[in-house]
């Protein structure tokens, strides 16, 4: 699923600093499984925001909704009278929810109130893992479902690099090695002839802080 953090408020309050009528827009799916923008998280925000409005003596009217799913038209529609008199949107959505919504009600300035973080899966309570990074090349059949572009720290697609020790990650010993552990899945397969095949041409190039496909950048360049 879609993990997703809520913003520091100071920069929440900077975005919505013009508007006196806000409607908060939370969304039942990814980001409510990891208490980021459901409707408990939706309310919590109105009453900070009311309360730090009220502490600069300034007025506001919010109007609070939770569709089931901020990526679907057909959900983000039920929002449609509340924002009739909404000055802005706030969206606690991933940034797919924010963009549909803006999509949908062109008319209407929509922000985000939270930060895209990663796909990742529940480990433990409060902790997620990133685990896949929607590069649009999928490998897993090649890797026994162990993703290296994202659960390797350097995001090697063609074997280890060599530095890790006791199967943790020279990059932290808190990271497990992910080619170790694809290592042993083929192995348990009885796959291993994989790691003897170099992995075809990725299509993705891997940034610091996002990841931009090889074709997409392609085109830009001609």
């Amino acid at each position: 699923m879609i993990i997703a953090a809520q913003k520091n408020i100071e920069e929440i309050k900077e975005m919505i600093a013009p508007y006196e009528k806000i409607l908060i827009v939370g969304c039942g799916a990814c980001v409510s499984f990891c208490s980021a923008g459901g409707a408990r998280e939706v309310d919590a925000l109105a009453e900070t925001i009311a309360a730090e409005r009220k502490e600069e003596g300034r007025g506001v009217e919010i109007e609070t909704a939770t569709v089931p799913r901020q990526c679907s038209v057909k959900f983000v529609e039920r929002i449609e009278k509340k924002t009739e008199q909404a000055e802005t949107i706030l969206s606690m959505g991933c940034g797919v929810g924010v963009q549909t919504i803006a999509k949908r009600f062109p008319q209407k300035r929509v922000l985000p109130a939270l930060n895209t973080r990663f796909i990742g899966a529940r480990e433990a309570e409060g902790v997620w893992t990133e685990m896949c990074m929607a590069c649009g090349d999928c490998i897993l059949w090649r890797t026994a479902g162990i993703c290296p572009v994202a659960r390797c720290a350097k995001g090697l697609i063609n074997g280890p690099c060599g530095g890790s020790s006791n199967g943790r990650c020279e990059v932290s010993k808190d990271i497990p090695c992910a080619w170790q552990e694809i290592y042993h899945g083929l192995k348990r397969l009885n796959l291993l002839h994989y790691l003897k095949e170099e992995t075809p041409r990725h299509k993705v190039f891997i940034h610091p802080d996002r990841v931009v496909r090889a074709d997409l950048q392609q085109q830009q360049a001609t």
